[in-house]
């Protein structure tokens, strides 16, 4: 299949870059700066990222260019504009002022293919501390700022575009044009890659490679791993077994309904009831990753008891995406986080690893998800963090505790499900994440009749985001608000307060833990 890669140097915008590439219904895979895979005859085309290194830096990422120069059609963008001038004989200097922000293309060849059907003084965005003060000598401007020259340039005399703004970003309003001119138009794209084409392979792909093996598969009731299950159980029916835990720390009736839902859908599914468990291990624990250990050592030591009953299974499948893989590891190799869904398996299963959606963006796996006719309440579900309600009570967790958030929690959700905004859609859609969080180490004064009270405060959160990359705080109306906060104060025993998280990540996360 055709493809795009892009070279990473480090951007926090190159999964972005790779979203609106698959957006425009073409392959694309990010790789390391220092990663060209040289003998693909499937390469089409060339987009170098942005960094947050300058071209100058003794540490900057650098790449041999006359790998694809030349031979493929080449896009810079931000730093990787300012490293093609650099490397091929232009100049780049240190700007008077970081420039940043929103700005305006005053001057566009539009009969460059890069520009086909821009219009003038088309704003976009500029995130950069140096600038190119000069290009090589074979390019020529296509594209200049009131404060930037050199905003857009293009080789005389080979397929190479460069851009110092981000057309990959929301704020440059025609950035999908730019991208659909350089991958459709430029590169050639055949606009193969699609929801039905990824199901038809992939379920072709699995047949072939799991044969009559029996596979194994835990489910978290998240889109990905449902996803995942239906998309096996439609390559190999029967010979998936999906196996279920419930820490005890799902939403308010969860476990029963994620279980319908997957019983509906015709999987094999076991559930396991482990809460006691996981409550007694938890018992006085307050430090938040010592509660992430413990939870996720505990849903192995369950699960693994679990698929030890099944002898004859080979596989084990997971609901790994494609951020995934790219988020545990940077560009230099190093570790920066660990992931639930990365990093092996454990040595006594003595299972292989199946990943069906580990090219998929989080969009591109609920297309599939509505491409295999799953219901639509199940590809929408908002992400919802592996150790469940643990990490949204701050302090040690109790039976009690996570009685007093999930009907919290509950009212919450439910009213962002109910709630119509004026544009017709719902504000659960709308947003990204959202849930309720338990002050269980702190207690307010209230009132409620002619009795004083002493109860916790419950924190509601909501965010808007594409990839949880980053996340503003969603500015939810005043009107659901109140209502809200009347009801969870209402009907919530043990709450007396609510307030509303208005941060944004960075700096502040999603979670509070």
């Amino acid at each position: 299949m055709q493809k795009i890669i892009i070279l990473d140097f480090g951007s926090q915008t190159t999964q972005l870059i790779g979203r609106r590439v698959r957006e425009l219904d073409t392959f694309c895979e990010i790789m390391p700066y220092n990663k060209f895979p040289k003998d693909d005859p499937e390469v089409i085309g060339v987009i170098l990222s942005g960094s947050p290194y300058s071209v100058h830096d003794p540490e900057a990422f650098k790449v041999d260019l006359s790998q694809f120069v030349g031979r493929l059609p080449v896009l810079g963008i931000c730093y990787g504009a300012q490293f093609i001038s650099h490397t091929l004989g232009g100049k780049v200097e240190k700007a008077d002022s970081r420039e940043y922000g929103r700005a305006n293309l005053q001057t566009v060849d539009t009969t460059n293919p890069l520009f086909k059907g821009f219009e003038q003084n088309s704003q976009v965005w500029m995130s950069h501390g140096d600038t190119i003060t000069a290009i090589p000598g074979d390019f020529k401007v296509i594209g200049s700022t009131a404060d930037v020259t050199n905003a857009a340039f293009a080789s005389t005399t080979q397929p190479v575009w460069a851009v110092q703004f981000h057309p990959e970003v929301y704020h440059t309003l025609q950035g999908k044009t730019l991208l659909k001119n350089f991958v459709v138009d430029i590169c050639g794209s055949r606009q193969e890659w699609s929801a039905a084409s990824f199901v038809d392979s992939t379920v072709a792909e699995l047949k072939a490679q799991l044969g009559q093996d029996r596979v194994i598969l835990g489910l978290s009731g998240g889109v990905d791993s449902s996803v995942a299950a239906v998309l096996l159980n439609r390559a190999i029916g029967q010979n998936l077994t999906c196996i279920f835990v419930d820490h005890g720390m799902l939403r308010k009736n969860e476990f029963t309904q994620v279980m319908d839902d997957y019983r509906c859908l015709g999987l094999n599914v076991i559930g396991v009831d482990a809460s006691e468990k996981f409550f007694s291990d938890l018992a006085g624990v307050t430090d938040p990753e010592q509660k992430r250990k413990i939870i996720g050592r505990d849903f192995v030591e369950v699960f693994n008891a679990e698929a030890k009953k099944i002898t004859d299974a080979k596989w084990l499948a997971q609901g790994t995406i494609y951020p995934d893989r790219i988020e545990s590891l940077n560009i230099t190799g190093k570790v920066i986080k660990s992931h639930h869904n990365v990093g092996g398996l454990p040595k006594e299963m003595h299972l292989q690893l199946c990943e069906p959606l580990k090219w998929l963006f989080k969009d591109e796996v609920r297309r599939v998800g509505r491409q295999l006719g799953m219901p639509e309440h199940l590809i929408t579900r908002h992400p919802f963090p592996g150790p469940g309600l643990a990490v949204r009570i701050l302090g040690d967790i109790t039976p009690e505790k996570v009685r007093i958030l999930q009907d919290a929690d509950d009212i919450y959700v439910r009213g962002l499900r109910e709630y119509v905004d004026t544009d017709g859609d719902t504000l659960y859609n709308k947003v990204w994440q959202a849930g309720a969080i338990l002050l269980s180490t702190v207690r307010s004064v209230g009132v409620m009749g002619d009795e004083r009270t002493y109860e916790h405060p419950v924190a509601l959160r909501a965010v808007t985001s594409t990839d949880a990359m980053t996340a503003d705080w969603a500015h939810l109306p005043y009107d659901f608000m109140a209502k809200v906060s009347n009801e969870i104060i209402n009907k919530v025993r043990g709450v007396n307060r609510v307030c509303y998280d208005i941060s944004s990540k960075p700096p502040a996360t999603i979670e509070w833990e």
